[in-house]
């Protein structure tokens, strides 16, 4: 009998552990469990002896590929897929998925709550600002973007986007305003919300010479990933524009710094919680579940991510 690993430091909801193992159990493939593990040797035992493994935010680094002697997929359950050695699993022909879509609703409500959050002084005492009438800029217009933009235009907001791999036609075809470089999505709005993947090229790219582009008032939202942030020139263009704000959903290395120096003009949580619904947390593991299963008995490489 096959065996998948679902490996997760932070546990999946219970009801969505329960659909994971019916999934999987229903097309008779057994499951293993570890959670809450806190010692990656235990993760390296674990995946010794099974053909597939699906983790959250777990690292699968070269070491665990190397170690999962039989490991035919691994499946990230959510849209990033950063934690996962891309390089090691195709030396070792073990397809790498993610599951683009579960977790997008519950991030664009997160980021349009970060937004009325910091218009409103967070929540602190003091005449705060509407989000109607404002403008909204998407930078990447894919699954968590789109959602955004739909949720700013419930609110009244004039939403522009950037992505050059998203066509024109399928942008404005949402209401949706396309600017044609980074540098125009960041002067023309007073709102941008960042939806970028963490890779080579985008780790840092969001610095201080781009943010300074924005408008009075402006407002970073992050609920991308805090590599492609440039912390240390946002950090001090903040403290020269002090009508900047930024809110993010995982604290960047510079969070204490930060939070002293800059007020209520700055919001991270601790950990990143963009995915952290109940809903959200049930579809991605369903997903990832079904997601092997069609790999292990058809080959299904719909969602791979190391082509």
């Amino acid at each position: 009998m096959k065996k998948v690993l679902i490996a997760t430091e932070k546990p999946f909801a219970k009801a969505a552990v329960e659909g994971i193992k019916k999934i999987l159990s229903d097309a008779g493939i057994e499951a293993v469990l570890l959670e809450k593990y806190t010692d990656a040797n235990e993760l390296l035992q674990k995946v010794s002896d099974v053909e597939g493994l699906i983790v959250r935010s777990d690292k699968v680094t070269r070491e665990v590929v190397e170690a999962a002697k039989n490991l035919k997929i691994v499946v990230r359950a959510g849209a990033g897929y950063d934690n996962l050695d891309l390089a090691a699993c195709t030396e070792h022909k073990v397809t790498a998925m993610n599951t683009p879509g579960q977790n997008s609703n519950a991030v664009a409500e997160l980021a349009i709550a970060l937004m009325v959050y910091m218009a409103r002084n967070t929540f602190a005492p003091g005449t705060g600002s509407e989000l109607k009438g404002k403008t909204l800029g998407i930078h990447a217009y894919g699954n968590v973007g789109r959602l955004v933009a739909l949720l700013g235009k419930g609110f009244g907001m004039q939403v522009y986007a950037f992505d050059p791999f998203v066509s024109k036609e399928k942008i404005e075809q949402d209401g949706v305003k396309v600017c044609q470089t980074i540098a125009q999505l960041y002067s023309t709005c007073q709102y941008v919300s960042l939806h970028i993947p963490a890779t080579e090229q985008t780790k840092k790219s969001i610095n201080a010479d781009l943010l300074k582009q924005m408008p009075q008032g402006g407002t970073l939202i992050n609920t991308a990933r805090k590599e492609v942030i440039d912390e240390d020139s946002v950090l001090a263009l903040l403290q020269e524009r002090t009508d900047l704000r930024y809110a993010a959903d995982v604290a960047p290395a510079c969070h204490a710094a930060a939070k002293e120096k800059l007020g209520t003009r700055y919001f991270a949580t601790e950990k990143k919680m963009g995915a952290e619904t109940a809903e959200a947390n049930i579809n991605a593991g369903l997903a990832a579940a079904q997601q092997v299963v069609n790999f292990l008995q058809k080959g299904d490489k719909t969602f791979q991510v190391n082509k």
